[in-house]
C-alpha cells in the first residue's frame, strides 16, 4: 500500500508535463494574440520574443506556489493519504478539462481550473471526513476549507472581467480619439510621448511589480521601495528619449517596440501568474511525501508542513519554464484556440464563428436604445467630432470575408493598448500574489478595446456579443464543471486507490490521445477541392470564367445529392439520407457565402463593371435556388424514411432512377462543359431542356393514374409528388443558369475545347 504513494507522485509529475503542454496550448492567446492580430511583427519575432518572456516569467514565478498548498483548503485538518488523493484527482481532472477546451477552440481559465479543481476534491474529501466522524457535521466543512483565501481568489477573478473589459475600453476610446484610425499622421507628433507613456507602463508593473515575490525582489527593495515617483519619472524620460532616437534612426513607428516588449511583458507576466496552475500541485505532491519519509511514513500524518513557505526549485522551473516554451512553438491548438478571440475582435466583417442567441439580440438592443438616449443628451457638435476620430480612412479596399482572415484584425494602437492594460492588470495582481485569471483579463480586455474600437458594428454586434457570452458561459462552465468533476475523482480514489488510479490514468491518457487524432485529423483536412471559391474579376468575361470552377462543383455534388437520396429511398438507408442532409447543408452554406460577399465584390467594381454585377448576382441566385431544391429533396427524403413509412413502389423507385439517370447525364456533361470552359457546348445542352420536362411531366401523369385506381398509401404519394415537383424546379434553376452563362458569354472569345467524358472521370 505504501508504494502506491510514490506511484501517485510519478503519476502527478508526469501528469504536470503533459498539464503545461495543455495549459500553455489554451493560454497562448493571452500573450501573442495582440501581436498575431496587428500583423506588424513577423511570427518568428512574435515566438522568439513571447519564449524569452515565458521563460524568464517562470523562473521568476516562485510567489505563486502558495495557492496550491494552502490558498484553497486548511493542510492542518487532513492527512497525507487524503492530501495525495486530492492532488491525484486535481491534475487527472484539470488536464482533461483544459484538453477538452482546447480540442474545442475556446479559450478557458487554467487558474479557474485549478482552484475549482483543489476545491472540488477538498470539499468532497472533506465531506468523507465529516461522515466518517461521530461528532461532526456539514456546518463543520468551514474548517477544513480556507474560506477567506478562496472568497477572495474567487471574486478577484470574477472582478477582474469588469475591470479588463473597462479598462480597455476606456484606455482605447482614448486612444482612438487622439489618434484616429488616421493615426499614421498623428503618430508623428504624439508617438514618442505615447511610445514613452505605454513603455513605461509596463516597465514599471511588469518587470518591477511583478518581481515583488519572487526571490529576486530582495535585492531591488532597498532600491525600489519609496522611489516610486522617481523609477516612474526616470522610465518616463529614458522611453520617450529611446521612442524619439528609434523613429529617427529607423524611420518607423516607435509602436512595434511597444508590440514587442508587450508582447514580451505580458509573455512574462503570464508565466510568473500561471505557472502554479501548472506544477503548483505536483510541487506541493512532492514536498507532502518529502514529509512522510522524514515522519516515518505515517500515511495518518497532519499536513500541517504545507503551512509553511518553501521556496521553489530553481531547476523545476528551469525545465517547466522550457517546456513551456516547446509546447508554444510546436503546439497546433493554440492556434485553434487563438482563431477565437481574433475573430471576435476583428475589426472588419469576417466568418462569425458563433450564431446570435437571444441573450445576445436583447444586449445589442438594449445597447443601442441606450446609445440613442445618449446620443439625444450629447450636443450634436460633440457627436460629429467626437466621430470623426472613429472614421475609417476613405481609400480603405471593401475586404471580403475570406479576405479579412489574412488582413490584419486591427491596427498597431489597439494592439498595443491591448498588450499594455492586460500585462499592467496581471502584474498588479501578481504583486499582490492573487492568482488572477490572465484568460479573462486578456480576452476582455481585447473585447473592451474592440468595442471602444466600434469593431461590432450592427452588421457585427449579435454575433460577437454572442461569441462573448459562449466564452463567458464556457468560463463559468470551467468551474462548476471542474468542481464536480474534481469531487467525483476524489471520491472514486478514495473508493479503491490501488485499482481506481490505474483505471482512470489509463482513462485520462485514452481521452488524450482520442482528442490529440480528432484535432490533427480535423487541421489536416484543409480546403475541400470541391468547395466553392469567391471570384475577383471586374468583368463579364472574367466572372464567367472564374466562377466556371463553382458551377462545376455544385452540379457535382449536387448530382451526388440527387443520386444518394434515390438510393436511399430505394434501399431505406437512414444512414446514406442523414449524410446527404449534412452534405446539402454544407453545399447551402457555401452558397450563403458566397452571397454575403456581393456587397464586396459590387464594392471593388469600377464604374464599368456594373453588368458584371448583375451577371455574377443573377448567378448566385439560381444557384441558391438549386441547393433550395436539392435541400428539399434531401429532407422530405429522410423525413418519410426516418418516420418509418411505406416503402415506394417498385414502380415509383423504377421511374425515379430513370430521372436520376437523365439528370446524371445532364449534370455530368455541364460539369465538362464548365471544367473545360467550353461555354458555346452549353447550347446542345439547353437543346434537351424540353425532353427532360417531358418526362418528369409524364411521371407526374402516371402517379396520378395510379392514385386513382391502386394508390393507398397518403405519404407515399405526397412524397413522390413532392419529389417530381421539386426535381422541375431544380432542373428550371439548372437551364435558368446555362442560359444565363450561354447568353452572356462572348463568342469572339476562342473556347476551350471540351474534353471527353473519359477524361473527366480521370481528372
Amino acid at each position: 500500500m505504501d508504494n502506491i504513494y510514490l506511484f501517485m507522485l510519478i503519476a502527478i509529475t508526469v501528469l504536470a508535463v503533459a498539464d503545461i503542454v495543455v495549459g500553455v496550448s489554451n493560454d497562448a492567446i493571452n500573450f501573442l494574440n495582440s501581436a498575431i492580430g496587428s500583423k506588424t511583427l513577423s511570427m518568428r519575432t512574435i515566438m522568439i520574443v513571447a519564449s524569452l518572456g515565458i521563460f524568464i516569467g517562470a523562473v521568476f514565478s516562485s510567489g505563486m506556489m502558495e495557492v496550491a498548498r494552502k490558498g484553497i483548503f486548511v493542510p492542518a485538518q487532513f492527512e497525507f493519504g487524503e492530501i495525495m488523493l486530492i492532488f491525484m484527482a486535481v491534475m487527472i481532472t484539470d488536464i482533461l478539462l483544459l484538453d477538452f477546451f482546447n480540442t474545442l477552440g475556446l479559450p478557458t481559465s487554467t487558474t479557474v481550473s485549478i482552484v475549482f479543481n483543489l476545491l472540488g476534491a477538498a470539499v468532497v474529501m472533506a465531506l468523507i471526513k465529516i461522515s466518517a466522524h461521530d461528532t461532526q457535521t456539514f456546518a463543520d466543512l468551514g474548517t477544513y476549507i480556507n474560506k477567506d483565501k478562496a472568497v477572495t481568489i474567487i471574486s478577484g477573478i470574477l472582478l477582474s472581467v469588469f475591470i479588463a473589459f473597462s479598462v480597455g475600453a476606456l484606455v482605447q476610446w482614448v486612444s482612438r480619439a487622439i489618434f484616429t484610425f488616421n493615426y499614421e499622421k498623428k503618430i508623428k507628433n504624439f508617438g514618442v510621448l505615447f511610445g514613452g507613456v505605454a513603455l513605461t507602463a509596463i516597465t514599471y508593473f511588469i518587470f518591477l511589480k511583478g518581481l515583488k515575490g519572487t526571490p529576486y525582489y530582495k535585492e531591488l527593495k532597498g532600491v525600489l521601495e519609496g522611489n516610486e515617483i522617481f523609477v516612474i519619472l526616470g522610465s518616463f524620460v529614458f522611453w520617450t528619449v529611446f521612442s524619439f532616437i528609434f523613429e529617427k534612426l529607423t524611420k518607423k513607428t516607435v509602436l512595434l517596440v511597444v508590440i514587442a516588449v508587450g508582447t514580451f511583458g505580458l509573455a512574462l507576466a503570464f508565466s510568473g501568474n500561471d505557472l502554479v496552475n501548472f506544477i503548483g500541485v505536483p510541487m506541493a505532491a512532492y514536498h507532502s511525501y518529502e514529509a512522510w519519509i522524514a515522519g516515518g511514513m505515517d500515511t495518518t500524518m497532519s499536513m500541517a508542513v504545507l503551512d509553511k513557505k518553501v521556496p521553489a526549485e530553481p531547476l523545476l522551473l528551469f525545465i517547466s519554464g522550457s517546456i513551456m516554451v516547446l509546447t508554444l512553438w510546436l503546439s497546433k491548438k493554440a492556434k485553434t484556440v487563438a482563431e477565437t478571440e481574433l475573430s471576435l475582435s476583428r475589426q472588419g466583417d469576417t466568418h462569425e464563428k458563433f450564431q446570435p442567441n437571444a441573450l445576445s439580440r436583447a444586449i445589442v438592443k438594449g445597447s443601442t436604445t441606450l446609445s440613442n438616449y445618449f446620443g439625444a443628451i450629447v450636443p450634436k457638435s460633440i457627436q460629429e467630432k467626437i466621430n470623426k476620430s472613429f472614421e475609417k480612412p476613405e481609400n480603405a479596399i471593401a475586404l471580403t470575408k475570406d479576405q479579412s482572415i489574412d488582413a490584419p484584425a486591427f491596427d498597431m494602437i489597439r494592439a498595443s493598448v491591448n498588450l499594455m492594460i492586460a500585462g499592467v492588470l496581471i502584474a498588479i495582481a501578481t504583486s499582490m500574489k492573487l492568482p488572477l485569471s490572465t484568460t479573462y483579463v486578456t480576452f476582455m480586455v481585447a473585447m473592451g478595446t474592440s468595442l471602444a474600437d466600434r469593431a461590432w458594428g450592427r452588421e457585427s454586434a449579435v454575433y460577437r456579443v454572442a461569441g462573448v457570452l459562449n466564452v463567458i458561459a464556457g468560463w463559468f462552465g470551467t468551474a462548476l464543471g471542474a468542481f464536480i468533476a474534481a469531487g467525483t475523482v476524489v471520491f472514486l480514489i478514495n473508493w479503491n486507490p490501488a485499482v481506481m488510479t490505474p483505471i482512470l490514468l489509463l482513462i485520462t491518457a485514452f481521452l488524450l490521445y482520442r482528442n490529440y487524432m480528432s484535432h490533427k485529423n480535423s487541421s489536416n483536412k484543409g480546403i475541400d477541392e470541391d468547395s466553392l471559391k469567391e471570384t475577383g474579376s471586374r468583368s463579364v468575361q472574367g466572372v464567367i470564367l472564374e466562377s466556371a470552377g463553382n458551377i462545376a462543383n455544385v452540379v457535382k455534388r449536387g448530382n451526388k445529392i440527387y443520386s444518394n437520396a434515390v438510393n436511399g429511398l430505394s434501399k431505406q438507408d437512414l444512414n446514406l439520407l442523414k449524410k446527404n442532409k449534412k452534405q446539402v447543408d454544407k453545399l447551402s452554406d457555401e452558397v450563403d457565402s458566397l452571397r454575403d460577399n456581393i456587397f464586396y465584390f459590387i464594392k471593388n467594381l469600377d464604374e464599368t463593371s456594373i453588368r458584371a454585377s448583375s451577371f455574377y448576382i443573377n448567378i448566385l441566385g439560381y444557384l441558391q435556388d438549386m441547393t433550395q431544391s436539392l435541400e428539399y429533396i434531401s429532407k422530405v427524403s429522410h423525413k418519410h424514411i426516418n418516420n418509418n413509412h411505406q416503402k415506394l413502389k417498385f414502380s415509383q423507385i423504377k421511374e425515379l432512377k430513370e430521372v436520376e439517370n437523365v439528370l446524371e447525364t445532364l449534370f455530368n456533361d455541364t460539369k465538362i462543359a464548365f471544367d473545360s470552359h467550353s461555354f458555346e457546348q452549353i447550347g446542345s445542352i439547353i437543346n434537351r431542356k424540353k425532353e427532360l420536362f417531358d418526362l418528369i411531366n409524364s411521371k407526374i401523369v402516371k402517379q396520378v393514374s395510379r392514385t386513382r385506381t391502386e394508390e393507398s398509401s397518403p405519404k407515399n404519394t405526397t412524397l413522390y409528388f413532392s419529389l417530381l415537383l421539386e426535381t422541375k424546379d431544380l432542373l428550371t434553376a439548372t437551364m435558368n443558369l446555362l442560359e444565363e452563362y450561354y447568353n452572356s458569354h462572348d463568342s469572339s472569345v476562342e473556347p476551350a475545347t471540351i474534353t471527353t467524358p473519359n477524361t473527366a472521370e480521370e481528372e
